[in-house]
């Protein structure tokens, strides 16, 4: 795997369980790389992703993410592996009993940060990247859908990652909200992250075209080679 490769599968099959979801799949994401992952509710875009997170375990085919090979990764070692990665869910999945600077924090502590003055550094960082700078106090049920979102992205960049996989991230979010969170994301993966946006929003892609592939009857198919998006005005 080249340096600038972040991400590689070699006729890898996709399973859950004993199910068969994707076969042949052959893939090479470059750092700094925007990819749209797109398909129908079912088709195997999460299963896909979860593969790459080694939440699902790579049974054929090859497989590397981030310089970890997917075939013989260890249990222990894949904590290690999701620490080079931003994980981004369409739900969220924020603590909503503690306030958005705690959100943060818990992370930290949870991946092995001791410093409390780097810790609260790195929180204002992240803060301040997604637009939530005045936002540290509030709980998270006192932001909007968007500033939820734009949290867990902050959430992802945490431990500086590698590459960030967003499974539907703007599934729950207004047109106008969707399209701030892709801006987002776009303005990220020109620092040097590899970003996989998984989405079903064919609008969107339009609006900001890019390399797209498509899960689709069980194979993924390069739909199109486009360069990385262009941020229109």
């Amino acid at each position: 795997m080249h340096l600038d490769v972040t991400i590689s599968l070699e006729n890898a099959s996709i399973y859950q369980e004993d199910s068969l979801i994707l076969s042949r799949v052959n893939l090479e994401v470059k750092k700094g790389e925007f990819i749209y992952l797109m398909g129908k509710t079912g088709s195997g875009k999460s299963s896909l992703l979860e593969t790459l997170y080694a939440e699902l375990p790579l049974k054929e085919g090859k497989g590397r993410v981030a310089e970890f090979d997917l075939n013989t990764i260890k249990k222990k070692q894949i904590p290690l592996l999701r620490r080079k990665l931003g994980i981004i869910f369409q739900d969220f999945q924020l603590l909503m009993d503690r306030p958005v600077k705690d959100n943060l924090f818990f992370v930290l502590k949870a991946t092995g940060w001791k410093d409390k003055e780097k810790m609260m550094e790195r929180v204002n960082d992240v803060l301040d990247k997604v637009g939530l700078q005045t936002k540290g106090f509030k709980m998270p049920h006192e932001l909007s859908g968007g500033e939820q979102q734009r949290l867990s992205i902050a959430r992802a960049m945490l431990n500086d990652p590698e590459i960030i996989m967003a499974d539907e991230p703007t599934g729950n979010l207004d047109p106008e909200t969707s399209e701030d969170i892709l801006k987002l994301l776009i303005d990220i993966s020109k620092t040097g992250r590899s970003i996989i946006f998984a989405t079903h929003n064919v609008t969107l892609v339009k609006r900001f075209p890019a390399r797209t592939l498509r899960c689709e009857q069980g194979a993924v198919i390069e739909e199109s080679a486009a360069p990385s998006p262009v941020l229109n005005s």
